[in-house]
């Protein structure tokens, strides 16, 4: 398999070094303990956070592009997510409006939500709506912090399906989740993170 995602010696002062390799189209599923790194792991990869070390994506380093060239490539969507105009469609490019509503619609959200103000959101909708926009991006990497954590079965099973088709066409996941038997149906590879390093289960 292609590799699409290498990390290699990537620490900071809190965690590491971390070494890791997930290939096109493949899930790299990390599950572990609150407070254990995960979550800054994934910021570390998207250069949120301040880290030493090396990582390509797709045979280009993260050294040679500019951060926010990087992060449209391996984005990061993070368990609270942001927010900053007052209604959900100010979050989106003009024209992107039916291509919203229908990932929207794959995730069981209703077109009307795409007027509403953020305030009146449920934190599923936010954490839905977050995906979408990492999504019509079509980024080569995901680096998703808790997808799915505070959904229903019926909407995690949605949003896995989606992750599932991306996958299918060449979108590579690293996912942190609480969930072992998400990691267990997405995850190609499987990761426990303890303290600050990646161990296999």
């Amino acid at each position: 398999m292609e590799t699409a995602l290498l990390v290699k010696e990537l620490r900071s002062e809190f965690a590491g070094p971390f070494e890791l390799n997930v290939g096109a189209g493949a899930c790299a599923a990390i599950t572990g303990p609150s407070g254990s790194g995960k979550s800054l792991f994934l910021r570390m990869i998207a250069d949120l956070d301040p880290n030493q070390g090396e990582v390509w994506l797709h045979g280009i380093e993260r050294a040679s592009l500019p951060a926010p060239e990087w992060r449209k490539r391996a984005t990061y969507v993070s368990a609270e997510t942001g927010w900053w105009a007052d209604t959900v469609i100010e979050h989106f490019a003009v024209n992107s409006r039916s291509e919203v509503a229908a990932l929207a619609a794959r995730l069981g959200l209703h077109a009307d939500l795409l007027d509403a103000s953020i305030v009146r959101l449920s934190t599923g909708e936010k954490q839905r709506l977050s995906l979408v926009r990492a999504l019509l991006r079509s980024p080569p990497v995901l680096l998703l912090d808790e997808p799915t954590g505070p959904l229903d079965e019926e909407s995690v099973t949605q949003v896995e399906a989606l992750l599932q088709e991306r996958m299918a066409t060449g979108t590579s996941i690293v996912l942190v989740t609480h969930d072992p038997n998400q990691a267990e149906r997405l995850g190609h590879q499987r990761y426990r993170m303890m303290a600050g390093h990646l161990e296999t289960p």
